[in-house]
């Protein structure tokens, strides 16, 4: 298998498929709502300029998903793999959002979950950008095994640095907490 930073993928709830420029106004009928930007360094992302230089960075990357809800075929949100690192071995997920109606409802450990072992297969560790006062992202990520390893100013496409923490994980730690977790269910 040939690795590519944007594939289709899928598991038993959700899609990931690759983003499109034509995407835009459907994703960015989830993104208008200002509370999914509450905690993020970004928070006035729900308005639609704002979100347009998000979606365009989104494309660019040539790494950017509509993440699908199976059952209905709605948006729930998106997210991004981004920045390989050949000789370092690593690639980050990160621009990570989901509809509030999908909140609290296990999507974005399903979604990770399908991306990083997806990614597994060829990189050694994965890294997150999530922003300084994003709790909420923080405990998630905490909740998959990721642990913080740096604070780092990121620049967001067309925009301003702003305080990231940097969370990882490497695929030694993923296979052995999934192998342990499977083993005792």
């Amino acid at each position: 298998m040939e690795f590519n930073i944007q594939p289709f993928l899928e598991n038993e709830t959700f899609m990931l498929q690759p983003l499109l420029e034509q995407d835009f106004k459907v994703l960015y009928n989830v993104a208008a709502d200002p509370k999914i930007w509450e905690q993020h360094p970004n928070k006035d992302r729900w308005k639609e300029d704002v979100f347009q230089n998000f979606f365009t960075g989104a494309i660019q990357s040539k790494g950017a998903f509509l993440i699908i809800d199976k059952a209905t075929g709605d948006v729930a949100g998106s997210t991004r793999i981004y920045d390989y690192d050949e000789t370092d071995n690593s690639i980050l997920i990160g621009y990570t959002f989901y509809a509030t109606r999908y909140w609290g409802k296990g999507i974005n450990s399903s979604v990770k979950k399908m991306m990083l072992d997806y990614l597994f297969q060829f990189v050694s560790k994965v890294s997150f950008h999530i922003g300084a006062s994003n709790i909420r992202s923080q405990i998630a990520i905490g909740r998959l095994g990721a642990r913080k390893v740096t604070e780092q100013e990121v620049t967001y496409f067309g925009e301003s640095p702003k305080l990231n923490f940097v969370y990882a994980i490497e695929s030694e730690e993923w296979n052995n907490r999934n192998n342990s977790k499977y083993k005792n269910e």
